[in-house]
């Protein structure tokens, strides 16, 4: 018997496809972003209490959150109680604060990764954990689902751009105490993508604007006054949908940038200048900041 604990939606996304590829009985602790997820992909399922799950189960598989500390307490509940655990790492970002909680570190017995990118950035930080190479079954389902999507090619004459969003602030806040820990925000970030959008070099016709699943709907309304170009604000469509029908998918470093490499999308950074780098490894990744350096040096050569 596994306990399955999740809460954010990137953990969520990727342990229930991997359920839906075990044959192993589960048992399962679900908060926030999670519940939604594991039901679109697993059906209607009970979510029971942290305690009672780790009576029950065997072992504990979690995903990370920073906007809980649900699996840090399932971590910390499982070890006392003699049970293995194992975490599924969703990203490729902060690694070190996925497991800290009021300035303590809590590891799990071993690490599983899904990538060799991955794999890499986390034996970095944990040199003395066990580090897990498993194919990403999140990323397994997608490569799927898109066979199914007839995504259009990219539309070179009217470009649609999708906004991918992150609550950076509220994430900076709440692991370091300052809303500008990364030397920017997700309002910043945003500014910067309208204020110097004709760096891209494409005739946009349409910027839809994703907020992040934890974030208010109405958090970006003040992005429309901003720019001239039509800016739609929604999440309705599911992120496949909203990514086939873009041709430039943009954000700081989010997994949906990501997402978007796997359907052949152009793929941008954000994070404005004064920000960190983006800790995204994939090369394909163009960034904003870079470009426009390029086209200042060319402006004074």
């Amino acid at each position: 018997m596994i306990g399955v604990v999740s809460h954010d939606a990137g953990g969520a996304e990727v342990l229930s496809s991997w359920l839906r590829r075990s044959v192993e009985p589960y048992c399962l602790v679900l908060d926030g972003p999670a519940k939604a997820i594991f039901q679109s992909k697993l059906g209607d399922l009970q979510s029971i209490p942290l305690s009672e799950a780790i009576e029950k189960c065997d072992w504990v598989l979690s995903g990370t959150s920073w906007q809980s500390n649900l699996e840090k307490q399932a971590i910390h509940q499982a070890q006392a109680a003699g049970k293995q655990v194992v975490t599924f790492l969703d990203h490729w970002v902060n690694y070190k604060e996925r497991f800290t909680a009021d300035g303590s570190t809590v590891l799990p017995d071993e690490i599983w990764v899904g990538d060799v990118d991955a794999e890499i950035i986390a034996k970095e930080y944990f040199p003395h954990n066990l580090i897990v190479l498993k194919s990403n079954p999140y990323f397994e389902d997608l490569k799927q689902e898109l066979k199914k999507i007839k995504i259009p090619p990219v539309n070179s004459q009217h470009c649609t751009i999708l906004y991918v969003c992150e609550p950076i602030r509220e994430h900076a806040l709440l692991q370091h105490g300052d809303e500008r820990y990364w030397g920017y925000t997700e309002e910043d970030a945003l500014q910067f993508f309208l204020k110097n959008l004709n760096i891209l070099n494409c005739d946009v016709s349409k910027i839809k604007i994703r907020p992040h699943p934890s974030e208010d709907k109405r958090k970006y309304d003040w992005a429309k006054k901003l720019s001239s170009f039509n800016v739609e604000i929604n999440s309705a469509k599911t992120l496949l949908e909203e990514i086939s029908e873009a041709d430039v998918v943009v954000g700081c470093e989010s997994m949906a940038m990501v997402v978007a490499l796997l359907a052949k999308r152009r793929v941008v950074s954000t994070i404005p200048l004064g920000g960190k780098s983006c800790s995204l490894p994939h090369l394909q990744i163009e960034h904003l900041q870079n470009l426009l350096k390029i086209k200042q040096t060319f402006s004074h050569a």
